[in-house]
């Protein structure tokens, strides 16, 4: 009896390690994926025009690891935020409003378009989609012109 105490020591010494790494792992998977934060459309001023954030179809946002989540009324407002500001903090990600479902989606995979037909807050007339289907389902959307993610998003937009 007095032998099973050494080797569950030995036995959970040689589990800490693993686990540990998994916990590490998982904690980093978790900051990479940073959630979209809920959006107040009374409350919530752009970051750079100071607008109230009134529609969530053409706003947008950058959350980061322990930094309070940034909002924005117009693609064109996010555009310049990132020019200036470049590098976003680190483990940054960006989310876009998908136009026509009001759904948040990862900007990196977004589809971009300057739709002349919108009247955007700013007037920069450009809307995103998290596809080009949905992009084809959104009649005002559909009769724009394709935009470059490096056109909005600067260098954040380059594939990785």
């Amino acid at each position: 009896m007095m032998h099973s105490r050494p080797v569950l020591r030995r036995t959970l010494g040689r589990l800490a390690c693993p686990l540990f790494l998994v916990t590490v792992l998982l904690a980093c998977a978790a900051a990479a994926d940073l959630p979209p934060a809920p959006l107040d459309t009374r409350h919530e001023q752009c970051a750079k025009c100071r607008m109230t954030v009134s529609s969530q179809r053409f706003a947008s946002q950058i959350v980061a690891p322990g930094e309070e989540p940034v909002f924005f009324d117009d693609l064109g407002c996010l555009r310049k935020y990132i020019a200036e500001k470049t590098p976003l903090p680190a483990g940054a990600v960006v989310y876009v409003a998908d136009h026509r479902t009001a759904e948040w989606t990862p900007a990196r995979t977004a589809v971009f378009t300057r739709a002349p037909r919108i009247e955007t807050p700013m007037s920069s007339h450009l809307v995103a989609h998290a596809s080009t289907a949905s992009r084809d389902a959104d009649p005002g959307a559909r009769e724009g012109t394709d935009v470059a993610r490096t056109e909005v998003l600067g260098a954040y937009g380059s594939p990785e």
